[in-house]
């Protein structure tokens, strides 16, 4: 509960501080509190598209069969989407990664979102689990209230699709698109984009060597090529947040690797280049704590040794959006050096005009299944191999290799 009121509170403080200097630098007026603009007239009109029984009945949901795709919403006109809810009844346990959530603006043929609906919302590996940031939520019961509340503009026409690529059905899907219908809107709007990325790891050297563990000194890594790649965009936009979500099979820190950002074509090292992944969530010491903030944190934590198992970090760029003309190339090392085999996984979430890069393919079910949490029984299995490579006999576990 402390935990909870204190991330209420954070969000009340940046609510204030965003409404606040933000407005009173750009225009030289007196600062506004969150709440001060709410008697200002609005000339919009407010619309929801929902998944309610129009019949009148109780039956408010949707279903959808195996490999098919439901249209959730086609909206003509302009306006912008404000918030999104959604709900899922659904057989499937891994049914938040074999649902896709796709959106199209302006009639475009590619999607300008394409992601797991779990993922999309901060949901990983298919789990549920109480999220909250200022742009994106999953709350009661148990993270199943998925709620996204970022601004989605657009000056023709809406277009959102959920496709089940499970072998099973869709049970109940529920749903809320509230939206602002304009008669048009500013020239300079950009299109909401959000793009899932996943993989499992190579050790670039050939070797584990984190915190020169296996061998010193350390490997350096003075480029990108190797990293995981949080976002790949062409065109003229802003970044303004990741979910990342990641699975380590080891018990030692994932989190060494640098976060770095090539605007507009750069060469490394690159204007924008970080220290270390706690560090790019804001968080310091590698840390193993559920801690909420509007803007950054960890939502999901592992309970095993060291940091083996599944972790979810947060960070949305809501008072520093990282902007680029031509391009942005955003990735992160998977361990020092991109040393380490994870799987990870990262939702990226930008503006830009269109037209947008087309994403890569979206990889098959059989590739998105969560690599399976390591536990004591393989953990033991090390350790007899440990043993057997040192002769056995009495053997504690910290005896280092005979030359």
């Amino acid at each position: 509960m402390r935990k909870a009121i204190l991330g209420i509170v954070g969000l009340c403080v940046a609510f204030f501080s965003a409404a606040g200097s933000g407005v009173q630098a750009q225009n030289a007026k007196p600062a506004m509190g969150v709440l001060d603009n709410l008697a200002e007239l609005r000339t919009y009109e407010s619309k929801r598209v929902s998944s309610f029984d129009k019949t009148g009945g109780n039956g408010d949901n949707i279903r959808i069969d195996p490999g098919k795709t439901a249209v959730m919403a086609e909206i003509e006109g302009a306006g912008i989407i404000k918030h999104i809810w959604i709900t899922i009844a659904h057989s499937d346990k891994l049914y938040r990664r074999n649902l896709i959530l796709r959106m199209y603006w302006d009639d475009e043929e590619n999607p300008s979102v394409e992601s797991p609906v779990g993922d999309f919302f901060g949901q990983g590996w298919g789990e549920e689990y109480s999220f909250m940031s200022l742009p994106l939520t999953a709350g009661p019961a148990g993270g199943k209230a998925m709620n996204c509340y970022f601004p989605m503009p657009f000056a023709k026409k809406a277009k959102i699709t959920m496709e089940n690529q499970s072998e099973k059905r869709c049970d109940a899907l529920y749903y809320y698109i509230d939206y602002e219908k304009h008669k048009k809107i500013a020239s300079d709007q950009l299109r909401f984009h959000a793009w899932w990325n996943h993989e499992i790891t190579v050790p670039w050297k050939g070797d584990e060597n984190e915190w020169d563990t296996l061998r010193s000194p350390a490997d350096k890594n003075p480029g990108d090529e190797q990293n995981h790649v949080i976002i790949d965009a062409e065109g003229v936009g802003h970044y303004v947040g990741v979910n990342y979500f990641v699975n380590c099979p080891s018990p030692m820190w994932y989190g060494e690797g640098d976060d770095m950002w090539s605007v507009d074509g750069e060469k490394w090292p690159f204007s924008l280049h970080g220290t270390g992944t706690e560090d790019f969530f804001n968080t310091s010491w590698c840390p193993k704590e559920i801690f909420m903030h509007p803007f950054y944190g960890y939502a999901r934590i592992n309970n095993n040794l060291g940091w083996l198992g599944r972790t979810h970090c947060y960070r949305f760029n809501i008072q520093e959006p990282i902007t680029f003309k031509k391009s942005l190339r955003g990735s992160i090392e998977h361990g020092h050096a991109d040393n380490l085999t994870l799987e990870l996984s990262t939702v990226a979430y930008w503006y830009q005009k269109e037209p947008h890069k087309v994403f890569k393919p979206l990889p098959s079910g059989e590739k998105r299944i969560p690599m399976p949490e390591i536990g004591v029984s393989e953990i033991h299995r090390w350790r007899a191999a440990w043993r057997e490579k040192l002769g056995g006999g009495v053997l504690w576990g910290n005896e280092t290799e005979k030359k």
